[in-house]
């Protein structure tokens, strides 16, 4: 009785995550990211600025900090926002159609009487005069579709975390939001060039080199969603 009831409890250890019970899901630490240390890491000038007081006065400055600077994110631990709008479609449908048909006979009437003295030796009802024939049909049809929509208007915040050689710049941008006891996560990476940054510092997915977009959750909700690791386990080992 004793060693059923540990069973019990280790089956039911297994199936679930006994710390998340009662509690919300946990927002993942900013501190060990690549955007925590894109921006907190000074950066090193490119050149040495001259100042003077007549430059500092200057209303005209080139400077990102004057009014009329350029404030568009080039920089590693610049931010800047990212906008998502998917709203793909794709349908393909084939159709396939085979057939093949077939006959052939062959026989012996007459060939210097031997058919004549073969019929004798057979069964009866049996004759060379059609000795063969065979027939054969084949037919074959297929039909498949795919139909796919996607609808998706997001926007995030992201931050230079990498300049490259060559003026392309690496971002990554992290979303969490926290309801009740289910959480959502959006995640954004990948490489833009500084032109594509339009004046309002924004920039669209279609324009990301090697985007990887991931929209997804963890709590309660989506625990109940997805089976137990039990469960996996044995689809993927049962061959029935």
């Amino acid at each position: 009785m004793r060693y059923g009831f540990f069973c019990a409890l280790i089956a039911l250890s297994g199936c679930t995550d006994l710390s998340t019970i009662g509690r919300e899901p946990r927002f993942s630490g900013l501190q060990n990211g690549e955007q925590f240390g894109a921006m907190y890491a000074p950066p090193f000038p490119v050149s040495a600025e001259v100042s003077g007081p007549t430059r500092d006065a200057s209303l005209w400055r080139a400077s990102r900090g004057s009014l009329l600077g350029d404030r568009r994110a080039a920089r590693r631990g610049d931010i800047l926002t990212v906008v998502i709008e998917i709203d793909d479609s794709a349908e393909i449908s084939n159709a396939t159609d085979r057939s093949r048909s077939g006959q052939s006979a062959m026989g012996m009437p007459q060939l210097f009487g031997f058919p004549q003295n073969m019929d004798k030796k057979l069964a009866q009802g049996a004759t060379m005069a059609n000795a063969v024939q065979a027939s054969g049909s084949a037919s074959y049809s297929g039909d498949g579709s795919v139909a796919r929509q996607e609808k998706l208007a997001l926007r995030v915040a992201a931050t230079v975390v990498e300049e490259l050689p060559h003026g392309v710049l690496r971002i990554e941008g992290q979303q969490e939001v926290r309801v009740n006891f289910e959480l959502r996560e959006l995640i954004v990476t990948g490489y833009v060039r500084a032109g594509d940054v339009s004046r309002l510092n924004e920039i669209t997915y279609d324009k990301i080199a090697g985007a990887r977009i991931s929209y997804g959750g963890r709590g309660q909700i989506t625990d109940v969603q997805q089976p137990r690791w039990g469960q996996q386990l044995t689809d993927s080992l049962l061959p029935f």
